[in-house]
Parts: structure tokens; C-alpha cells; sequence
């Protein structure tokens, strides 16, 4: 029947007539159109009937007596109803309800119909009567059969089921269509191609303003002036809005220009507060802070209320939007890297001295306020370029925490300024990977997420001022110094015996040193597991090796040494020196040990009169088979 009306489940398809040449296109989705409310009437036949027709009930529904029992508005799932539902007037039950009651009453209209006959004949007599065999008269058509009432209660939910999944299955089908179906991997892929003219724009402005933030951001920490780079990211946003304001665009050249002279004028106006008052540089910059980026707000509110406000974009600035970053920005973020490169290069010394020392800087005639200001200039562009990627609230972090990680994991400024630019260059492009795989994924917070993940890795990872390192250190030095402590006790113990014997036994040994015996069977483990002694036989002493022999020897020299240079050094009674000589022994070298000899004229014997041994002339005196000095 309607095999000619093409059928769409797209959101614009055409909602289907009685009659295949009255088809009308309905949008399911949006706004309806202006007549939806007042759909049009079913077209009448352009002839009228004449009374030799007689027409059957439901033969012809563009018929004047169909159209009389049908009324106007198509009966096939009634669409207005569904657009009802669809728009939210109708709840899924009430949906039902009203269906149910649809179809009722247009079976119980074709019902009453379908129980008499209607044909016009001559004369007003019936056919019968008149004699009329006329091929055009129709028999009364015999009533129907009705179902079952159990199917009569059923088919109304089966077809409002029917209609509930005609009315959201469009809807559902241009959801999945919005949702992109591409795997990781091919987005991953597609990214590294840089096909797209966004993505290159992108990843290299994130790239430009991470090597440009990596290298101020280092004369920063190491000044101890972070808080500045929060201060000035946040007392551009004026500028920013001035720019706009000058030629109602995002025009790059004003915006980098207002938002400069914004930023220069926060940074005066923070040394203006901290030569004038008795305000320190952190409250000034609070106040700095918190007085531009409120007027700020307010003047991206007053532009937003513009007629051409919500679109200007100006609102991106506060977050930061690196997808709208083009070939103007690019440029402009090379310009401003190139300058801060260069500037750095050739005044390295000059920054580093002023950094470091500007009391020296001064004494040796260098401009360190000349310096100072260069270098809030070069922080103003910097941070103006990367606004646009990062936003005014998250550029401080960009600034800040790529410096923060080199200075974790080196001593030296220039390393530390290749550190940092490296790891800027590397968060950015990681932000801009991550936030490419997904929809709607902010560029800026990836780029701080990078960086932070980079400066974690410093944090604890690093291998000398990282946690995991520290820790290992303190653990190893613990460990250490108690096999020192062990093979102290054991020196002691040869030399209370007057060093007859070649081993020590555990019970003297926990004698010594108020331990139980299974604490020191683990100590002696340690020690032949470090091969200082051995465990031969049952294991129930421990024999010294010559390696450990030694340590011993040092161990205690060094004790005895200092006690007895702070008795007659410091002039300290020889029962107080023991407790700072138990500390000092671990960490005391060779260099320092040479020291105190030759200023104590090479003493033999400590306070105590116990005498101090010396290492090389222990070793070479005794023989191999002397006993205390064991083969191991």
C-alpha cells in the first residue's frame, strides 16, 4: 500500500499518510514545525458522490462518511499524541492511557459502522423493493468477527509498546550517531599523523609556552618568588578584556599588548605597596592578586553582555581552550619563546648572579633592578601566550611546577633551565595527546596533570632529594651503622680477653650489648652476609674477617679519637664525651681522622687511658694465625 513513501529513522523523517501521495515530512527532533498543532485535513475526492454510489465503510477514507467517522487528523498511532510524549506532556503511563483509549474508540466507530449499510438508492426505497440490480449496489456487509477478549486486552499494550519504541528508537539512533565510535588506538593514530590543522596549532603552541614557562619559571623558584607568577597570570585578565575592547575581536597582537601592560602594571603596583608600607612581598601580592582578577571578572561579565558577547570567546580565557589556538597564536608564542630564549642566553650571568646574590650583584655594579624588571617583563609575555592553552586560573601551575621537578633532581642552573624547558615542552604535548583521545576533554588541566605527574615522579623518585631515595639512604645508614655497632662490641670483647681467642660467641656478644641471643644471630648474619665475618662449624659464634677486622679498628679509633679532642680541645669532662663520640664515629672520614691525629700529636691512648688503635700498624703487627684476627 504505502511501499512508495520512503521510511527514515534519521532525526528528519517523514511521517507517513493514509495515502501513499499524502505524505508529509515531520521533524521529530527540535522545534515542531508552525502548523503541527493544526495538521492539515485528508483530502476530500474531487467529485461528489452520486446516488447510484454506495460506499462501504472503511473502503475509502478520503470518502465524505469516513472522513465524518474518522474525523480529520490521522488515526495511525495518532502522531500528535506522540509528539506529546516525545516533547515530556505525556508520562509513559499516561502515554498508555491514552492510546488505549485511541484505539477504543475507533474500533468501537468502525464497529457501529460496520453493522449497517451505507448506499444511496432511487426513490428512498430499499434496494430490494426497487428492484435495483445495479452492479453498482452493495449487499450489506456482514458484521465481523471480533477477537477473543483476552486478545483484546492485549493488542492495546502491544501497540503502545510498538508506538513507545517507533517514538525513541530515532531518538536513541541520533545519540549513538553524535558519539564517535572510533577506538583509542585510532585516535591515537590519527593524532600522530597531525592532519588536522587544530591539532598542529595545538600541540605546538602547548610545546612553545611549556619551553617558555620551563625557563622563567626556574628564575622564579629559585628567587623564591612563585607567588609572583600567581600574581601576574591573574592581573592580565584586565588586559585581556582591554584588548578586546579595543577592536571588539580577539585580535592576538592587542590582547598580548593590554595584557602586558596589565601585568607590568600588577607588578609595579606590588613594589610600589612594598617600598611605601611595612606590608611584606606576599601580602602585596595577595592583594595585587585578588584586586586585578576581581576587576577582570567583572569586565568579561560586562563584554559576555554585549550583543555579540557570548560569542566572542573572551570567556575562554579564564580556563583556557588550547583547540582555539591559530596560526596568529602560533606565531606570536614563537616570537615570545624565541625572545626569552635568547635573552637568557646572553645575559645567563647576569641573571644567575642576581638570582643567587644581589647583594654581590650590587657591590659589583650590576643593574639588578634592570634585571629584576627584564625579568617580570619576559614572565608578563610569557605568561600572556600561554592564556590562551592553560587559562588565567592554571598558568601559575605551568610556570612553576616543570621548574619545581628539575629542581628535585639537579644542583646546577643550567641543568636545571634544560630540565624544565624539557619537561614544559614534554607536559604540554602530553595534554594535548590526552586530551585529543576523548570528547570534549580540556587541553589545559591535561598539560598541569602532565606536569604534575612529571614533578610526582621527581618528588619521589629522585635520586637525592626524592622520598624513595631519602628513605633507601636512611635505611642503608641505619643498617650500616648498626653493623658498625656490632663490630664495635666485638672489638671490645677481644679486647677485654686481651685478644686470646679467634672468635666471639653469641652469649658473649649479647652480654655485651644487652641483647637477646636470636638478635644477634641476626647481626651476625648480616655482617657474613656483608663479608665482614663468618659462621663456620654450628654457627654459634663468628669469626672476623680481615676486612671486618678493620672496620672494627676504625670504628673504634675513631671513637677514642674523639673523645679525647674534646677533652682537651673543648675543655669537656672525659665521663660527657661519650655519648656525642657514639654519634660522630659513623660519619667521621679519612681526611678528618688525619686531622685530629696531627693536632692531638698522634695520642695513642683515649681520656680513658684505653688505647687507640691504628688501623694500618694492627694489620701489618699481627700475624695472619694470631688469634682475634681470624682467616675467616
Amino acid at each position: 500500500m504505502c511501499s512508495d513513501v520512503p521510511i527514515s529513522l534519521a532525526p528528519g523523517f517523514s511521517r507517513v499518510s493514509r495515502a501513499a501521495s499524502e505524505a508529509e515530512p515531520f521533524q521529530w527532533f527540535g522545534r515542531p514545525p508552525a502548523d503541527a498543532d493544526a495538521e492539515k485535513p485528508l483530502k476530500r475526492p474531487s467529485a461528489p458522490a452520486t446516488p447510484n454510489t454506495r460506499l462501504k465503510p472503511g473502503a475509502n477514507e478520503r470518502g465524505s462518511d469516513a472522513s465524518a467517522v474518522l474525523g480529520s487528523r490521522p488515526t495511525l498511532w495518532g502522531a500528535a499524541t506522540c509528539r506529546r510524549f516525545w516533547r515530556g506532556d505525556l508520562s509513559p503511563s499516561k502515554f498508555d492511557e491514552v492510546r488505549i483509549h485511541e484505539h477504543s474508540s475507533a474500533r468501537a466507530s468502525r464497529a457501529a459502522q460496520n453493522q449497517g449499510t451505507l448506499h444511496v438508492h432511487d426513490g428512498g426505497k430499499p434496494p430490494a423493493e426497487s428492484g435495483d440490480k445495479s452492479p453498482h449496489s452493495i449487499a450489506p456487509a456482514a458484521t465481523p468477527r471480533l477477537p477473543s477478549r483476552g486478545t483484546r486486552r492485549l493488542l492495546p499494550h502491544l501497540l503502545s509498546a510498538i508506538s513507545y519504541l517507533l517514538v525513541c528508537l530515532p531518538a536513541h539512533a541520533a545519540r549513538i550517531g553524535d558519539i564517535s565510535e572510533t577506538s583509542l588506538w585510532d585516535q591515537a593514530l590519527r593524532f600522530f599523523t597531525f592532519q588536522d590543522p587544530s591539532v598542529r596549532y595545538a600541540l605546538l603552541g602547548s610545546m612553545l609556552l611549556g619551553i617558555s614557562c620551563g625557563l622563567l619559571g626556574s628564575f622564579l623558584v629559585v628567587r623564591k618568588m612563585a607567588l609572583v607568577g600567581d600574581a601576574l597570570s591573574h592581573a592580565v585578565l584586565p588586559g585581556v578584556a582591554l584588548g578586546f575592547l579595543w577592536n571588539m575581536s580577539k585580535d592576538p597582537v592587542a590582547i598580548f599588548i593590554g595584557a602586558t601592560l596589565a601585568g607590568l602594571l600588577g607588578a609595579g603596583a606590588v613594589h610600589l605597596i612594598k617600598q611605601t608600607t611595612r606590608l611584606k612581598e606576599d601580602t602585596a601580592l595577595g592583594l595585587v592578586l585578588a584586586s586585578f582578577f576581581a576587576v577582570g571578572i567583572c569586565m568579561v561579565t560586562m563584554i559576555q553582555r554585549l550583543p555579540t558577547g557570548n560569542k566572542s570567546g573572551i570567556d575562554k580565557f579564564l580556563f583556557g581552550q588550547a583547540a582555539a589556538i591559530g596560526a596568529a597564536d602560533v606565531q606570536l608564542m614563537g616570537v615570545v619563546t624565541s625572545l626569552a630564549v635568547v635573552v637568557i642566553a646572553v645575559f645567563y650571568k647576569e641573571f644567575l648572579v642576581t638570582s643567587f646574590d644581589a647583594g654581590f650583584a650590587r657591590a659589583v655594579g650590576l643593574p639588578v633592578q634592570a634585571f629584576h624588571y627584564g625579568l617580570m617583563l619576559l614572565l608578563a609575555f610569557a605568561v600572556v601566550i600561554a592564556l590562551q592553552a592553560v587559562g588565567v586560573v592554571l598558568v601559575s601551575a605551568m610556570l612553576i611546577t616543570p621548574a619545581a621537578a628539575a629542581y628535585l633532581l639537579t644542583d646546577r642552573m643550567h641543568r636545571m633551565l634544560l630540565l624544565a624547558s624539557l619537561f614544559g615542552m614534554a607536559a604540554g604535548a602530553l595534554g594535548a595527546f590526552l586530551s585529543f583521545l576523548g570528547n570534549n576533554l580540556p587541553t589545559g588541566p591535561f598539560m598541569v596533570l602532565a606536569a604534575t605527574t612529571v614533578f610526582a615522579g621527581a618528588f619521589l623518585f629522585g635520586p637525592r632529594h626524592g622520598v624513595v631515595a631519602r628513605w633507601w639512604r636512611q635505611r642503608s645508614r641505619a643498617a650500616r651503622i648498626q653493623r658498625e655497632n656490632t663490630l664495635k662490641a666485638i672489638y671490645h670483647v677481644l679486647e677485654g680477653r686481651g685478644f686470646q681467642g679467634e672468635g666471639v660467641s653469641f652469649s658473649e656478644l649479647a652480654e655485651r650489648r644487652r641483647e637477646t641471643e636470636e638478635e644477634i644471630q641476626a647481626q651476625a648474619t648480616a655482617l657474613a652476609r656483608h663479608e665482614l665475618a663468618t659462621l663456620p662449624g654450628e654457627g654459634d659464634a663468628l669469626f672476623l674477617t680481615p676486612v671486618g677486622w678493620q672496620t672494627a679498628c676504625a670504628i673504634v679509633r675513631n671513637h677514642r679519637l674523639w673523645e679525647l679532642y674534646l677533652t682537651h680541645t673543648a675543655q669537656i669532662a672525659a665521663d660527657h664525651v661519650h655519648e656525642d663520640a657514639e654519634k660522630i664515629e659513623h660519619v667521621l672520614g679519612e681526611d678528618v681522622v688525619r686531622e685530629l691525629e696531627r693536632r692531638l700529636n698522634y695520642a695513642t691512648k683515649d681520656p680513658h687511658g684505653k688505647v687507640i688503635p691504628a688501623v694500618p700498624v694492627m694489620l701489618d703487627a699481627k700475624p695472619e694465625a694470631t688469634p682475634g684476627y681470624g682467616r675467616g
